[in-house]
């Protein structure tokens, strides 16, 4: 019997390590992408038991997430599930912000999407398999001081959800997924004003969900073909409901959050 294949983008790090994790540990090959190849490598030593293909990957580029898809089908002839993941994230009000810096956040989170989506459909519906986005609460709702960030991951939500529509008779299961707050390098990667990594977080990590949580999520909400998941209550669910029903009170309470944040641009 041949495992399945699944690849997973942003997968030197965070969510996308431990979903990588998580999936060798269920029997499923892995095709792991991201641009620090030698991460990669560091994670495929530690898989065991699966095959792992690893691929330099900038999902920026149209060009490399062809070869990504490509590759995966030279080695494995088939794939089973897509986990969009690469992501970034900024820390700046729009004021400040360089025009480049929202360009990044589209660029990564949106377009690297979509480029990895548009080559993988064609082998995701041959196997009627799944298609998944890892969003955040900020593909919700708009988060101060993310501008870029929530509207790449609207951005990405939107797009998901309509090839759900399109594939409706085609048996491609689409899944959006949203963590709350996660335990991740994202903070410390998230760009500022002019494009820097920020380096710490402004955030206490230690309250967080952890990446390994998230992982697990995800994979048994693919395991039940679910269309959509939030994740975590309080800093999930519950501000997205809250947002549909009373959504001035919950710009007051999200601005409030940010601003308590240290060296935060809102005061």
């Amino acid at each position: 019997m041949q495992n399945k294949v699944v690849i997973i983008t942003g997968a030197s790090s965070g969510i996308g390590k431990a979903l990588a994790e998580k999936y060798a540990s269920e029997g499923w090959d892995l095709v792991l992408a991201a641009r620090r190849i030698e991460k990669l490598q560091e994670l495929k030593n530690q898989l065991t038991g699966v095959e792992v293909l690893t691929v330099k990957t900038d999902v920026t580029q149209e060009a490399d997430c062809k070869y990504l898809i490509d590759s995966a089908i030279q080695k494995f002839e088939k794939i089973n599930l897509l986990i969009n993941n690469a992501g970034v994230s900024m820390r700046a009000s729009i004021e400040d912000v360089d025009m480049d810096v929202l360009h990044t956040m589209m660029d990564v989170n949106y377009w690297g999407t979509v480029y990895c989506t548009k080559f993988a459909l064609p082998h995701l519906v041959e196997q009627k398999g799944s298609l998944v986005g890892v969003i955040s609460v900020g593909g919700y709702i708009g988060l101060p001081g993310r501008t870029g960030y929530s509207a790449s991951k609207f951005a990405v939500r939107g797009f998901l959800d309509t090839v759900r529509v399109e594939y409706l008779k085609k048996g491609l299961h689409v899944l959006v997924a949203a963590p709350g707050f996660t335990k991740s390098e994202i903070r410390i990667t998230a760009l500022t004003a002019d494009g820097t990594q920020q380096g710490a977080t402004p955030r206490d990590e230690e309250k967080m969900m952890s990446a390994e949580d998230v992982a697990t999520r995800i994979f048994k909400s693919v395991e039940k073909r679910k269309r959509k998941i939030t994740m975590t209550f309080w800093g999930g669910k519950a501000i997205v409901l809250v947002a549909k029903l009373w959504a001035y009170f919950i710009d007051q309470v999200i601005y409030q959050v940010f601003a308590n944040e240290p060296n935060s641009p809102f005061k």
